[in-house]
């Protein structure tokens, strides 16, 4: 299943915008009852306005009703090595119970807990 979900974050990928960086991103999401979620990273020319695809992802999820995301799963074409979420998405992550991080790399996947990533990472409570 893992190389399935890699792929649909391979995808993704190709659909991101990434004018600036020219590091595209893809990402899946798997929410608790086994529904996936995607995400692209959308850049600006005002860069702190630029999305994540980690981001955009767990928000079409959110929009959707999800409040608990398992697995979160991504893929950076552009990368010659693992392209690991930010701190910001690491965080963002917390918040809707991530379990496990599966990054795509040129050596295959690679497999994290969320803990593993962040592993003092702020909760607040539940949401």
């Amino acid at each position: 299943m893992t190389d399935e979900l890699i792929e649909q974050a391979r995808a993704r990928a190709e659909h991101a915008y990434a004018p600036f960086s020219k590091f595209r991103v893809g990402v899946v999401v798997v929410a608790d009852d086994g529904t996936t979620y995607e995400g692209a990273n959308v850049e600006n020319s005002a860069y702190g306005s630029a999305m994540c695809a980690e981001a955009t992802a767990i928000g079409n999820a959110v929009s959707h009703g999800v409040r608990k995301i398992d697995t979160v799963v991504v893929a950076c074409i552009d990368a010659s090595e693992p392209g690991y979420p930010c701190g910001n998405c690491r965080q963002l992550m917390i918040e809707f119970g991530v379990e496990r991080v599966v990054v795509d790399g040129p050596n295959g996947a690679i497999e994290h807990s969320l803990e593993e990533l962040i592993p003092f990472g702020f909760r607040l409570g539940s949401p």
